[in-house]
């Protein structure tokens, strides 16, 4: 296991199909659950402006760790753009969100018809949280750990109007570097 420790995968190792698949649809769902959990607990404690920022190193820190490990485990030899697409859809989020990818030989556009936070919030009677810099450092870490020739560029995000049937839309080019 990429990082080191103790990961005991014997449970899997028989698991018939359908079963590991749904294990998978509950770590994912964990792993989102976690997340909002874990924001809204920091939120209530120390203020929205707090965990933004918080949640903004995190998502900046942890998306280059796992975009050079996804590279690594699935051997990703191309880069730039069709390196980006292909680390990116073994990324969590992009199965969880179920991010629209258009690929041009010019570049890359991302969009977000639905967003399980955004929703949950809305739900909740809770505003729609301010996500494009944890974004932008989501993806421009992780772009940046494929190529760092790659250009991230917010279109549109939360709190802005939704636009072209999507919450969020995003923009990848490579720059001349």
């Amino acid at each position: 296991m990429a990082g080191g420790g103790c990961v005991n995968l014997k449970l899997f190792e028989t698991m018939p199909a359908p079963e590991l698949r749904s294990y998978i649809e509950f770590l994912l769902w964990h792993y989102r659950v976690m997340d909002s959990f874990w924001y809204l607990k920091v939120a209530e404690q120390f203020g929205e402006p707090t965990a933004d920022r918080l949640n903004e190193k995190v998502w900046g820190r942890i998306t280059a760790m796992a975009a050079k490990n996804l590279v690594k485990r699935f051997a990703i030899e191309e880069r730039g753009l069709k390196g980006f697409v292909r680390a990116l859809r073994y990324w969590p989020w992009c199965i969880l969100v179920d991010y629209h990818i258009d690929e041009s030989a010019e570049e890359v556009m991302i969009s977000v018809p639905s967003c399980p936070t955004q929703d949950a919030r809305t739900r909740r009677g809770l505003k729609e949280y301010d996500c494009r810099e944890m974004h932008r450092l989501e993806f421009s870490s992780f772009a940046k750990e494929i190529d760092p020739c790659i250009e991230t560029c917010c279109l549109f995000a939360p709190p802005e109007p939704r636009r072209e049937g999507a919450v969020c839309k995003w923009r990848f080019r490579l720059t001349g570097c």
